[in-house]
């Protein structure tokens, strides 16, 4: 080739040598990051466990308390790390929710022993514990009145009245004390025409709203009338 070729060749030639004379030092380099933000990880994780560890029994003990209202007097809930390799974005170990209804049953994950309407006031108790660090913005409930009546459905309509004030709720009930803890208050209705069925939904106030929840608590006389005044006051 030409002066000018030769002389290209040669500047390229130099600046390879130059690169694989520094490679070692690159892969040094590189090495030592790598070994830093491994070190750093490890001490985040550290620090994450610590947290836990110390914020779960505390949570779990929070959690009880706020199911005993709730109609689980014997109920037992622990939140159980266990520890895992390799570590992942969440931490160096998982979280598993424990628990069970009656005395004398051993603690299983809760997704696997509760019923729908165990699991809905399970998470009502749940995210009462947790409504001041809780960000989700809507909360569904659905069954949440299964096996509930009285006393534990005052305190149902309460606890979702309470949560109501940093989230959006919307429950699915047959409880006259939790629809009348609503702000507002729907009725699904079905009806049959041509051979089909149809589902409608309406909102209900005033009046209209006192006669439904007079009806949900088994009637409109006027003692149910008076009752269901109350639940709304």
């Amino acid at each position: 080739g030409s002066i000018p070729e030769v002389i290209a060749f040669g500047e390229q030639a130099a600046e390879r040598m130059r690169q694989i004379e520094g490679r070692d030092g690159e892969l040094e380099r590189l090495a030592q990051e790598v070994a830093e933000a491994k070190k750093a990880a490890e001490r985040a994780a550290a620090a994450l466990r610590k947290a836990r560890q110390g914020a779960a029994p505390k949570l779990a003990k929070n959690i009880r308390r706020q199911l005993v209202d709730l109609g689980f007097r014997q109920a037992e809930f622990e939140a159980e790390l266990t520890a895992f390799e390799p570590p992942r974005s969440s931490g160096t170990e998982s979280v598993e929710l424990l628990f069970s209804p009656n005395p004398g049953e051993p603690s299983k994950p809760l997704r696997t022993v509760a019923s729908s309407g165990e699991i809905s006031r399970v998470m009502l108790a749940i995210k009462s514990a947790l409504a001041l660090q809780d960000a989700i913005p809507l909360l569904v409930f659905d069954e949440i009145d299964a096996n509930v009546g009285g006393e534990i459905a005052n305190a149902v309509g309460a606890k979702m009245r309470a949560l109501a004030s940093r989230h959006q709720v919307l429950c699915i009930t047959h409880l006259p004390q939790v629809a009348a803890a609503a702000t507002n208050h729907f009725v699904v209705t079905k009806e049959v025409s041509g051979g089909r069925t149809f589902s409608g939904l309406r909102e209900v106030k005033g009046k209209a709203r006192q006669e439904e929840i007079a009806r949900m608590l088994g009637g409109t006389s006027d003692s149910a009338l008076k009752h269901a005044a109350a639940l709304l006051r």
